[in-house]
């Protein structure tokens, strides 16, 4: 056994950088097709800090030359390109699923894998009862267009923007948001509730907004891990992997940690396990399956916009 690579930068109770953690594995897995990479958790530094585990002895600068090397920093699924946001008309989903499933390359399902996590035209989208024709969406969606904030177009400008040095001071370097937030932040990160309530100033106005107040390269990382939260039909309503929407008391996401190295097919499946959909999970029934802790953020809309709040634990 290899020493594991340790993401310091990373904080497993944060939604965002689980999320991050996630798409790290995601892409590594991809750029490491030789071999199995999994992924552990560990307590450092006052948090749960994400391990990369592979064959050989890896080093920061290697996994970043590799994924640089891949091209998978920049590359836009076509998945990003249907639209700004996720009111996707049924027929055209459905026109890009077929064409996704008899075009594919011979074993990458990514291009499958971010449709199924983005939505399904198997259940219209409803607005005050009415049907929409568009597809019904991932809970994950946090913008739809207002304020010129758009969902599938910041998964755009991230890919385009974030560089090498992102992901660096995103991985192994303590977080300072010094990137500018404006159109880079999916809203995933409890800070990115800048509700006027909670400021000094309102936050509409705040030009310092424009200079910093995201890390760019845990949001990219973060859009790759949707892969692994797909949506299905359940009755007649879309839901969505890890995520319980439960009016009126609210929607929440659940995530497990867990100390074990697991590559990325075995990761769906903890991220699938019915018991964290329990209000109160039983820590003897997770812990046969590995998990040692689990988080919960609640997932609020305030205006136009929604955002997951700080986390809590509940095992």
């Amino acid at each position: 056994m290899t020493s594991p690579l340790l993401l310091p930068g990373l904080d497993g109770r944060n939604p965002l950088g689980f999320l991050a953690a996630l798409g790290t594995v995601a892409l590594a897995s991809r750029a490491y097709a030789e071999q199995t990479v999994r992924l552990s958790w560990c307590k450092d530094s006052g948090g749960w800090r994400p391990q990369l585990h592979f064959h050989h002895c890896e080093t920061a600068d290697g996994l970043l030359d590799k994924l640089s090397t891949a091209q998978l920093l920049s590359r836009v699924s076509p998945a990003f390109d249907l639209g700004d946001d996720l009111d996707l008309p049924l027929a055209l989903f459905r026109q890009a699923a077929l064409a996704a499933l008899l075009g594919g390359s011979a074993g990458d399902r990514t291009y499958l894998d971010f449709l199924s996590a983005f939505g399904s035209e198997a259940v219209e989208a409803k607005s005050n009862g009415k049907a929409t024709g568009t597809i019904s969406d991932t809970a994950f969606r946090t913008m739809s267009g207002a304020g010129h904030q758009h969902f599938l177009k910041t998964m755009r400008t991230l890919c385009a923007d974030t560089t090498v040095e992102h992901v660096k001071n995103t991985l192994f370097a303590r977080w300072t948001y010094g990137d500018p937030s404006k159109n880079h932040t999916m809203r995933w990160d409890p800070a990115d509730d800048v509700r006027y309530a909670l400021r000094w100033a309102n936050p509409s106005d705040d030009k310092d907004r424009a200079d910093r107040g995201s890390m760019w390269g845990a949001n990219h990382l973060a859009v790759e891990a949707l892969v692994l939260f797909p949506t299905v039909p359940r009755g007649s309503r879309l839901a969505t992997t890890g995520i319980v929407e439960a009016p009126p008391t609210g929607t929440t996401f659940t995530w497990p940690i867990w100390e074990a190295p697991v590559g990325i097919d075995v990761v769906r499946s903890l991220l699938a396990l019915d018991e964290l959909r329990s209000s109160s999970p039983d820590r003897t029934v997770l812990e046969r399956r590995g998990v040692v802790a689990v988080f919960r953020s609640t997932r609020f809309t305030q205006g136009k916009f929604r955002n997951f709040g700080l986390a809590a634990a509940v095992v």
